[in-house]
């Protein structure tokens, strides 16, 4: 368990710099162009470092069925996820976007207890029910000069994106396959949906110069490495929705990230949504501990 908890430390502090660097990026290139360039730095990372460790003889023990099956994961949570949060971030503000989307531990928590049969408990409700007041208390704010597009339409889609990573983590858990192979496969789904739909809907351009800098750390540290990490953290987790809570410490840090580099105004609807987030993951971890 305490392995769980490094593992998911790491991750969060990964993550708190991710929607700000995607949000820079996606100002001067296409969405899938840019998630297309982060999947596939992800893929090659998480491929040498599958060849290094001698992983992948395993993937011969794997079966068509399991293959088929991460497949179609991959597909639903991982591609659509990343496709819909990178539409909400290129409409809203950095802080908007990454506060909706982590609604995904709430969802994570939910299919927990529907899918793997968790225990649902009276702190795990409250803990939900504070969350979607957070989004509610968001969703009265009126934003800023650095929305671009529809607040509606980019709300919406980064709650369908934290549903479909919530629903993926648990899936992915339920398969039970090798991690370091998984993830491999499923950045490689990621790449591969994004560039096929990306060249047919978008005008593509390349990077230059610094640019580079910001796809190597989206690709590399916060796609391959981190959500390996995040994927271990949960197979090796006791309980998923205690390790789950720790990912609600990331929009938090991803609010002060936002602020210092992207310049932007730190409203009070986000702090408010914040409390409410965060206040509830803490009851729960309290509650979950003493029981």
């Amino acid at each position: 368990m305490k392995q769980s908890y490094i593992y998911a430390v790491v991750t969060v502090l990964i993550w708190s710099s991710a929607a700000a660097v995607t949000k820079a990026l996606l100002t001067g290139f296409p969405n899938l162009e840019a998630l297309t360039i982060n999947a596939g730095l992800a893929v090659l990372f998480l491929l040498v470092k599958n060849i290094a460790g001698g992983n992948l003889h395993r993937m011969k023990k794997i079966s068509p069925r399991d293959y088929g099956a991460m497949i179609v994961i991959a597909f639903g949570g991982m591609f659509l996820y990343n496709a819909l949060y990178y539409y909400g971030l290129s409409v809203l503000t950095s802080q908007e976007a990454c506060i909706l989307n982590y609604l995904w531990p709430v969802m994570l928590v939910i299919f927990s207890c529907l899918i793997l049969k968790e225990k649902v408990t009276a702190m795990k409700i409250v803990a939900i029910l504070c969350s979607f007041a957070g989004i509610v208390v968001l969703s009265l704010g009126g934003g800023g000069p650095e929305r671009t597009g529809s607040a509606i339409l980019g709300m919406a889609a980064c709650i369908i994106a934290a549903a479909c990573y919530g629903l993926f983590c648990v899936l992915n858990k339920k398969l039970d396959m090798d991690q370091n192979i998984a993830m491999m496969l499923v950045w490689l789904t990621v790449f591969l949906g994004s560039a096929v739909s990306g060249l047919v809907m978008e005008d593509w351009i390349m990077p230059v110069g610094i640019q580079w800098a910001g796809f190597l750390w989206m690709g590399i540290a916060a796609n391959g490495f981190a959500y390996l990490l995040w994927a271990l953290a949960l197979q090796k987790a006791k309980n998923t929705a205690v390790i789950a809570n720790l990912a609600y410490l990331t929009p938090f840090l991803s609010l002060v990230v936002s602020a210092i580099f992207l310049k932007e105004h730190l409203s009070l609807q986000a702090f408010a949504a914040v409390i409410l987030i965060v206040g509830g993951i803490l009851l729960q971890s309290v509650f979950d501990r003493e029981s």
